[in-house]
C-alpha cells in the first residue's frame, strides 16, 4: 500500500535513530501483541514493532523515518505537541484520518506514552479502538437525530423508569412546558415535574400500564393563569425490555385545544342561533329555494301568521307587487346585503322593515336566513330627527337653520312681487338676570310662555323663530306700509311685557326690538339680520322696552358702546385677546430683569386695539374681572414656559386693576392660579397704581403681605401721579417704584421733570427700592437715568411692545450677540 501514511515506517529504518543505543540492546518488542512505537520529543517515529508495522500495512526494509503529528489529524497533531514536549508520561487518543488515494477508513488509536530519560524518548503503546469509536459516532448521530426530531415536534415527550418514576429523557417543548430545560428535568419523578395534585389525578392511567403493560392515553383540562382552558391528549407507551419486562414509559402529550374550542364553537353556534331565533326580538325566517322552512315568534307576530301558515309559503308573497322586482333579484344573485323594503301583513298594511339577509349553512343544508327588521318606529324618529333639526327643543319654535330657509324664501318671493318683508330683532332685557337669581328651569318656563305670546300676536303666514338664547326673530312677509310694522312691534311689546307666573312668582322682562325691512336696509339674510341687530342696540340705548327701525345714522356712542361691551364678553370665549411684552433691562449695561404684560384685543373688524380702545368700558361693565384672570394666568403660562426652557428667568410684571385687587377672595384666586399653572410666585411681579394702595391701607397692607408670602413681587405704577405719603408707602412691603412717562417725556431738558425724577430716585432709595423709569424714547433720556443710579429702564427705544413670538425672537437675538 504505497499510499498508506507509514508505508516508509519499519524495523531497519527506525534503528538508527535510536540516541547512542545499539540494536541489541533494545528490548525484543515483536514479540508484543500490542502495538509499539518510540518516539522523539519532536514526534518522529524512532522505532516501532512488528505489530505496529502490520497495522500500518508495510514490508519490512521500506521507506525511512517518519514525523508522526504529519499524519493525525490537526486536533490530534495540536493535542499531542504539548505532551510530547513535557517529558513525562501521558495518555491520549489520535485520530488518523484517511489518506489520499488510501484504501482504509479514519482510524482511532488510544496511545500511553511512558518517558525514558534515557534514551530521552517516549515508549508508546498503541491499541486500535477504530470499532469502538465508530460505534460510539453512531449511537451519537442517532441520539442527535432523536434529539433534534424530538425537539421540533409539536408535541411534548418524556420518557419515566418504571420503578422510580424518574425522568430519563425529556424534549425541549415538555421540560420547558413545566418549567424545566432538558438537562434540569432529568431525573425529577413526575409529581416533582407536573405537580402532586395532577400526579394523583393521573396515577390510574400510570397503574394500568404499570400492571397491564400496554399503552393507554386520556384527556385533561388546564386552567391557564388568565383564565383560558386548555385541553391536552396524553399517551403512555410501556417500554418492554427483551423478556417483557417494564422498562420505562415514554409519555407523548399533545395540545388539542384548537380542535376542541372548534367542536365546542361548532355546538355553541348551532345553540345560540336556536336561542336567537327565540329570544330575538325582531323577526327570522329561514328559507330554501324561497320558501319558508323556519320562522320565530317575532316574525310571526309581525306578519299576523302563525308558524304553520307561514312554512311552505313563497317568501315572495308576503312583498307588495311594487317591491317584488327588487328582493327577487337579491334572491335570484345569493347577495348577503341589507336593504330597507316593504311587507304586507296579513291585514293587508304595508309595513316599513329592513331585510338583513345571509347565507349559512344549518343542518347539513344551505339556506338563507333573513333578518325583518320593524323599522316603523326608525321612520317616526327620523322624522322627529328632521324636526328637531328645524325646530328648538325647549319652545318648538323654527331654529336659525329654519329661519335662514323662511328668509330666503321670502326674499325670492318678494323679489319676483315687488314686495317688502320685515325683519323683527327682539331681546329679552335684563333676561340673564332671572336665569341667575331664579335658575334656569323659571327662565325656561319664561321662554316657553314669551314663545308663545309672540306667536299669538302674528298672523298664520307670519314666522317667529328662537335665534339664541334670549333671542327671537320675527318675519312678517308682504308687507306694505311702515306703520303696519309698528302695529306689530306694539303688540309685541305690550304681549311680552305682561308678567309670567313662573312657580308662584310673577315675572316681568321687557323687551328691545329692532327692525331692518327688505330691500331698503338689506338685500341679503345675513344683511337684514345685522342691521335689525343693530337696530335693537339702539333700542336697548335708548331705555329698553321700545322698538327702533334701522337707520344709516345708527353709529351713536350708546350703540357703539354696547356693542362693543358684547364684543368683549364674545373676545374672552373666542381667544382675540392677545398679550404682549415689552422688555425691561437694567440701566447700567441693559441686561434683561422683567417684562412687562399688556394686553391687545386682535378684533375681527378693527384689527388691533391697544387697551385705551376698550379697557376704560371694560371697568365701567366690570369685565375687567374676568380679563384680568385671563391677563394673569396667561401671563403666568409664558413665565413658566420660558422659565422652563431657559430662555428667560424673570419676571412678568402684570397691571392690576382695582376691580381685581378689591375683589374677595382676590389672593385665594392668585394662590389658586399659581397652583393650577404650576408656577413659582417669583416669575410675577404685579403694578399697582397709587390710588389702589391708599384705600383701606390695613386690607391692602394684608393682601399685599399674602402675595409677598407666594414669590410675588410689588410694584408702585405710575408713581408720582397719585397722592401717596411716604408714611403710608413705607409700611407698606413694597418691592419698586415706576417713575411715570409724563416725567421722563421732558427729561432731561425740563427742570421740573428733572428734579420730580431725581427726588424719585433719591426717596426710592432712602426706602430701600428698586426704580423704574417707563417711556424711555431717546438715549439722552437713557443717559439722564443712569446718570441718577435710575436702576431700570422700559420704553420704545429699548423695545417697542412685542408679540409673543417677537419677544422671544428678541430675547434670542440679544442672547446670540452676547455668546458672541
Amino acid at each position: 500500500m504505497a499510499g498508506h501514511p507509514f508505508a516508509r515506517v519499519t524495523p531497519a529504518s527506525m534503528t538508527h535513530l535510536l540516541p547512542t543505543q545499539r540494536e541489541s540492546d533494545l528490548p525484543d518488542a515483536d514479540t508484543l501483541p500490542c502495538m509499539l512505537v518510540w518516539l522523539s520529543t519532536e514526534g518522529v517515529v524512532l522505532r516501532g514493532n512488528k505489530a505496529f508495522a502490520d497495522f500500518c500495512s508495510v514490508s519490512i526494509g521500506q521507506g525511512t523515518a517518519l514525523a508522526l503529528p504529519t499524519v493525525l489529524s490537526a486536533d490530534s497533531a495540536a493535542a499531542l505537541a504539548p505532551q510530547l514536549a513535557a517529558r513525562r508520561d501521558f495518555e491520549i487518543n489520535l485520530c488518523l484520518p484517511r489518506a489520499r488515494n488510501a484504501a482504509w477508513a479514519d482510524a482511532w488509536l488510544d496511545c500511553r506514552a511512558r518517558w525514558l530519560p534515557d534514551p530521552g524518548c517516549y515508549l508508546c503503546t498503541l491499541h486500535d479502538v477504530t470499532t469502538t469509536r465508530l460505534a460510539e459516532l453512531s449511537a451519537r448521530a442517532r441520539a442527535d437525530q432523536f434529539q433534534l426530531l424530538a425537539d421540533n415536534v409539536p408535541v411534548l415527550i418524556s420518557s419515566f423508569e418504571a420503578g422510580s418514576f424518574r425522568c430519563l429523557f425529556a424534549n425541549k417543548r415538555y421540560a420547558h412546558t413545566f418549567g424545566f430545560d432538558e438537562h434540569s428535568v432529568i431525573g425529577c419523578t413526575f409529581a416533582e415535574i407536573i405537580g402532586p395534585d395532577a400526579a394523583e389525578a393521573i396515577q390510574p392511567y400510570v397503574d394500568y400500564v404499570l400492571q397491564e403493560h400496554k399503552a393507554t392515553s386520556y384527556e385533561r383540562e388546564l386552567r391557564a393563569p388568565d383564565g383560558s382552558r386548555h385541553w391536552l391528549e396524553v399517551n403512555l407507551i410501556p417500554h418492554l425490555g427483551p423478556d417483557g419486562t417494564l422498562l420505562a414509559a415514554f409519555v407523548l402529550i399533545t395540545d388539542i385545544t384548537k380542535h376542541r374550542l372548534a367542536e365546542q364553537a361548532v355546538r355553541e353556534s348551532e345553540e345560540r342561533l336556536g336561542k336567537f331565533m327565540q329570544a330575538s326580538v325582531e323577526g327570522i325566517l329561514f328559507h330554501k329555494k324561497g320558501y319558508i322552512t323556519d320562522a320565530n315568534p317575532p316574525l310571526c307576530e309581525l306578519v299576523g301568521f302563525t308558524l304553520d301558515e307561514l312554512l311552505g309559503r313563497y317568501v315572495l308573497d308576503f312583498v307588495p307587487a311594487d317591491h317584488v322586482g327588487k328582493v327577487a333579484a337579491i334572491m335570484e344573485a345569493g347577495e348577503e346585503t341589507s336593504y330597507e323594503s316593504v311587507i304586507l301583513h296579513k291585514d293587508g298594511r304595508r309595513m316599513p322593515i329592513e331585510f338583513i339577509v345571509r347565507t349559512i349553512e344549518r343542518h347539513g343544508e344551505r339556506m338563507r336566513m333573513t333578518i325583518v327588521r320593524d323599522i316603523r318606529d326608525r321612520h317616526a324618529a327620523q322624522a322627529h330627527i328632521q324636526h328637531l333639526a328645524h325646530h328648538d327643543v325647549l319652545t318648538g319654535l323654527p331654529n336659525r337653520v329654519s329661519l335662514m330657509d323662511h328668509l330666503g324664501h321670502m326674499i325670492a318671493a318678494a323679489r319676483r312681487n315687488d314686495s317688502q318683508v320685515a325683519l323683527l330683532f327682539i331681546d329679552l332685557d335684563h333676561f340673564k338676570r332671572v336665569n341667575d337669581s331664579l335658575g334656569h328651569l323659571v327662565g325656561d318656563t319664561l321662554l316657553q310662555t314669551l314663545a308663545r305670546r309672540i306667536t299669538e300676536t302674528l298672523r298664520t303666514t307670519d314666522v317667529v323663530a328662537r335665534f339664541g338664547g334670549d333671542e327671537f326673530i320675527v318675519l312678517l312677509p308682504r308687507t306694505l306700509q311702515r306703520m303696519d310694522v309698528e302695529e306689530v312691534a306694539q303688540k309685541l311689546l305690550a304681549a311680552i311685557e305682561v308678567p309670567v307666573n313662573a312657580d308662584g312668582r310673577l315675572i316681568s322682562v321687557t323687551p328691545s326690538i329692532g327692525v331692518s325691512m327688505f330691500p331698503h336696509d338689506g338685500e341679503t339674510a345675513d344683511d337684514l339680520i345685522k342691521n335689525a341687530d343693530t337696530a335693537m342696540y339702539l333700542a336697548k340705548s335708548r331705555g329698553r322696552a321700545n322698538f327702533q327701525f334701522f337707520t344709516s345714522e345708527m353709529a351713536s356712542s350708546a350703540y357703539a358702546a354696547l356693542v362693543l361691551e358684547s364684543q368683549m364678553v364674545q373676545a374672552l370665549a373666542r381667544g382675540e385677546f392677545e398679550l404682549y411684552f415689552q422688555p425691561q433691562v437694567r440701566a447700567r449695561d441693559g441686561v434683561l430683569v422683567g417684562a412687562e404684560a399688556l394686553i391687545r384685543w386682535n378684533h375681527p373688524e378693527r384689527g388691533l386695539l391697544l387697551p385705551d380702545a376698550f379697557i376704560p368700558l371694560a371697568e365701567q361693565q366690570r369685565l375687567m374681572l374676568p380679563i384680568g384672570q385671563w391677563v394673569l394666568r396667561e401671563a403666568a403660562r409664558c413665565a413658566r414656559r420660558w422659565h422652563a426652557a431657559g430662555m428667560v428667568g424673570v419676571p412678568v410684571a402684570v397691571n392690576l386693576s382695582t376691580v381685581q385687587f378689591q375683589t374677595s377672595g382676590f389672593t385665594a384666586l392668585i394662590e389658586q392660579l399659581l397652583r393650577e399653572e404650576d408656577v413659582g410666585g417669583e416669575l410675577l411681579e404685579f403694578e399697582l397704581t397709587e390710588r389702589m394702595l391708599m384705600d383701606d391701607l390695613p386690607e391692602v397692607k394684608r393682601k399685599l403681605g399674602e402675595l409677598k408670602e407666594m414669590g410675588i413681587r410689588i410694584s408702585v405704577d405710575d408713581f408720582g401721579t397719585g397722592y401717596s405719603s411716604l408714611a403710608h408707602l413705607k409700611e407698606l412691603p413694597i418691592d419698586k417704584m415706576k417713575i411715570d412717562r409724563s416725567f421722563v417725556l421732558g427729561l432731561p431738558s425740563e427742570t421740573d421733570s428733572a428734579a420730580i425724577a431725581r427726588a424719585i430716585v433719591q426717596m426710592a432709595r432712602g426706602l430701600g427700592l428698586a426704580v423704574i423709569a417707563e417711556g424711555v424714547e431717546t438715549d439722552a433720556q437713557r443717559g439722564f437715568l443712569a446718570r441718577l443710579d435710575c436702576d431700570e429702564l422700559q420704553g420704545t427705544l429699548i423695545s417697542k411692545p412685542l408679540s409673543l413670538a417677537g419677544f422671544e425672537a428678541w430675547v434670542a437675538a440679544r442672547s446670540s450677540l452676547t455668546v458672541a
